[in-house]
């Protein structure tokens, strides 16, 4: 868990907001430190003010941990390269989809430009599934390699939101605070990182979903 006040965590939701049920909005109701990025159009994302909005937001804060979802995923690659991207302690990056597949599966509905490709410059945790709709996993892996994350894979777990089982997701708070933790003690080069991350990730549960019916 983190002790200082003066951060905070964020929810970035993807494509239509993350609905009530969704594993982000419980974990926004559960945890009094986090708090939703609230966009003004969840439906048809626009890139340039979806950025805006979690640029306000994040610097009305001295530091911030990102939790995103999807195209929330997306957002944080992007932000990595905006003027707020020094105040970005790290990032759990769940799902995160692919740009073109998006657009395929949800026509004329983005304006979320191309797919980031450059290093980000915060330590990232990407959580995916081998049978995402959105991201197929040989381009996760190479999103994951352009981003300089660590990945962890869940199995079958489709799009990890409502619709494959994944409602309130008490797991995935201890996955993000080890996380945390790893991040936090490791601000040397990335094999310190990852190593510290690997540490701390022993013997966390896979797949990090209690009860939940994953459509296979």
């Amino acid at each position: 868990m983190k002790n200082d006040p003066s951060v905070a965590t964020l929810i970035l939701p993807g494509l239509n907001g993350s609905g009530s049920e969704h594993w982000q909005r419980h974990w926004a109701r559960d945890r009094p430190d986090c708090r939703v990025v609230e966009q003004d159009n969840w439906t048809c994302p626009d890139l340039r003010k979806w950025l805006a909005r979690a640029e306000e937001t994040i610097e009305r804060t001295p530091g911030v941990w990102l939790v995103a979802h999807s195209l929330g995923c997306v957002l944080a690659a992007n932000l990595a390269s905006s003027r707020v991207a020094q105040r970005i302690r790290g990032a759990l990056l769940v799902a995160p989809c692919d740009l073109e597949i998006t657009e395929r599966l949800h026509p004329c509905v983005l304006s979320f430009g191309t797919m980031p490709q450059a290093r980000l410059p915060f330590p990232s945790l990407v959580v995916g599934s081998s049978n995402d709709p959105y991201m197929p996993p040989d381009r996760l892996r190479s999103t994951v390699r352009h981003w300089g994350s660590t990945q962890v894979g869940i199995g079958p777990a489709g799009h990890i939101n409502v619709d494959s089982g994944f409602g309130r997701w008490t797991a995935g708070y201890d996955l993000f605070d080890r996380f945390v933790s790893a991040a936090e003690r490791s601000s040397g080069p990335d094999q310190a990182y990852d190593a510290a991350y690997s540490r701390a990730l022993a013997g966390v549960p896979v797949p990090f979903c209690e009860g939940a019916a994953v459509r296979r």
